[in-house]
């Protein structure tokens, strides 16, 4: 279910402190997610949504020191517990307090984006997916990925996964192809949740998919 961005870091806000505590065993996940965005020496990344940065360090690994890796939330909690862990800085990336419905970033300034987590707690999933389509060049690529999948969330919570869920399969991948990405993978596993996407180009006449 989407949030509105108040609650949002509400939420998160009064659960930073001890987030990674709860999840202490979700790091090679997390590595391997990573992975299979394909990123390349060089390639410019955003986090989005990163919460307490534990992608970073992967995303800083794949795309080497000289290049740009940013990881962006709008809980400022969170976002100290990143440096508290040495994940900002020359640890992982730079650290921007930002809406990611509203990023302060120039269009196709990115090669890649990860988000792990975030496509459920976006206002409106479509914005939110566009807003990254715009930031992210044709043929760049994007990973939703949350480090269980959606029926064993769900009984985390007492529920059972349903058909309006913004990531079960049909529903996520018309929200992707309405926001200016291909669907490239749909992962929906018990131990993870991973969808890949390639930016689309939607310049000139009609729409063209770049090469990825």
């Amino acid at each position: 279910m989407s949030d509105d961005p108040m609650r949002v870091r509400e939420f998160f806000g009064v659960r930073a402190a001890d987030w990674d505590g709860r999840f202490p065993d979700d790091g090679p996940a997390y590595a391997a997610a990573v992975a299979e965005l394909g990123l390349r020496p060089g390639d410019a990344v955003l986090d989005a949504g990163c919460g307490t940065g534990r992608a970073l360090p992967a995303l800083r690994a794949a795309v080497g020191p000289s290049r740009t890796v940013v990881g962006a939330d709008l809980t400022p909690e969170m976002l100290e517990q990143a440096l508290g862990a040495g994940r900002g800085g020359e640890g992982g990336g730079a650290l921007l307090l930002a809406d990611v419905g509203r990023l302060p970033l120039r269009g196709g300034a990115l090669d890649a984006v990860f988000a792990a987590g975030l496509v459920s707690h976006l206002a409106d999933a479509a914005a939110g997916l566009r807003e990254l389509a715009r930031v992210v060049r044709p043929g760049g690529r994007l990973a939703l990925f949350h480090p269980v999948g959606r029926a064993a969330l769900a009984a985390r919570h007492g529920r059972r996964p349903t058909s309006d869920d913004v990531r079960a399969e049909p529903r996520l991948r018309a929200l992707l192809t309405g926001s200016g990405w291909r669907p490239a993978g749909y992962t929906d596993e018990d131990t993870r949740f991973l969808a890949l996407a390639v930016r689309e180009d939607r310049t000139g006449g009609g729409v063209r998919t770049a090469p990825a």
